[in-house]
């Protein structure tokens, strides 16, 4: 029985014989870079620079499409690089290399997009001088194609995300719908994270499913890890692994956040307000000779861990009452 290899466990993926999902779970390493790139781009520095500029370049182009699309582009820029290494002519090629895998990832998906839309985006990159025709994408296209062997049908974690869902035993589509999003969103992100690429796609799937419902519900956490865990299509040292990966982006991304909202013009919201109002307090401590924490690093540290536990506790005092009627272990 044959699947589609983007979308393999749709809704009648029940019916997929068991030989079926087992060699999707085997042949998923086949779709993705070698180790060797991995280690090429950890020894140099220019080289992840210029990759996440890349991927960052591509999610402009994917902002109002699917994030599959984003990711599969990601998927073959990542494999063409690992064939070809990082290109060190003029910088607009390196744009054409980016334009060519949206567009080849966009054709493979099915999804229309404006030439228009990515000439102006172009521009705005300061490459007004540059002007990308269609044949000169065309003719790109066909070098990537041939750098891959004409291997488009690529498996990601996409791919994985309604099989672990599954595994939860929730009925609520709403709730599904909530741990799918989160979950794209956790994929998207940790994408341009090298050590990322250490990992198979089923089990970044599995990670950023027990990202977000770490995140979402705390209280069902435990079970969802239990169910995932359990599952002897997945490794759960290497899960592990990439979990604490995932962990460590989101804390580095919610502390770059806070710390931005710090330093922004904007002084009038309420958590500012109460954050000018928390510096008058240990200005009169220094006053009255009560010491003070260290260094603004350290008042600004344990601000983020202020706002972390009020936020965890007044989310999952909402989780406990919205969610624990509809599953429970």
């Amino acid at each position: 029985m044959e699947f589609e290899l983007e979308n393999p466990f749709d809704e009648n993926y029940h019916d997929l014989p068991f030989e079926a999902v087992t060699s999707l779970f085997h042949i998923e390493s086949d779709h993705i870079p070698p180790s060797t790139y991995f280690h090429t781009l950890k020894a140099t520095n220019f080289d992840i620079s210029l990759r996440r500029h890349l991927i960052s370049f591509i999610s402009q182009l994917s902002c109002t499409f699917d994030p599959v699309l984003p990711y599969l582009a990601t998927n073959y820029l990542d494999r063409y690089l690992a064939s070809q290494a990082i290109l060190q002519q003029k910088p607009w090629s390196k744009k054409l290399l980016a334009i060519s895998c949206f567009s080849l990832a966009a054709k493979m998906l099915k999804i229309e997009y404006s030439l228009t839309d990515v000439q102006a985006l172009v521009n705005n990159h300061g490459d007004g001088g540059v002007i990308f025709e269609a044949q000169t994408i065309q003719r790109m296209e066909a070098i990537v194609l041939g750098t891959l062997q004409w291997r488009m049908r690529s498996i990601t974690p996409f791919s994985f995300i309604p099989f672990f869902i599954n595994m939860f035993g929730i009925n609520d589509p709403a709730f599904n719908q909530v741990l799918k999003d989160r979950a794209s969103q956790i994929i998207l992100k940790s994408q341009t994270e090298i050590k990322v690429l250490e990992f198979k796609p089923s089990v970044i799937a599995a990670s950023a499913l027990l990202s977000a419902s770490h995140e979402l519900f705390p209280f069902q956490y435990p079970c969802f890890f239990r169910a995932i865990s359990d599952s002897s299509y997945v490794n759960k040292e290497s899960m592990m692994q990439c979990y604490n990966v995932m962990q460590e982006i989101g804390r580095e991304e919610y502390e770059s956040s806070v710390l931005n909202v710090n330093s922004s013009s904007d002084r009038d919201t309420p958590v500012n307000v109460l954050d000018e109002h928390f510096l008058s307090m240990e200005e009169s401590e220094k006053t009255n000779n009560i010491a003070p924490p260290t260094t603004s690093t350290t008042h600004n540290k344990d601000l983020i861990k202020r706002r972390s536990s009020k936020f965890t506790a007044y989310a999952n005092n909402n989780n406990n009452h919205s969610f624990h009627s509809h599953h429970q272990c």
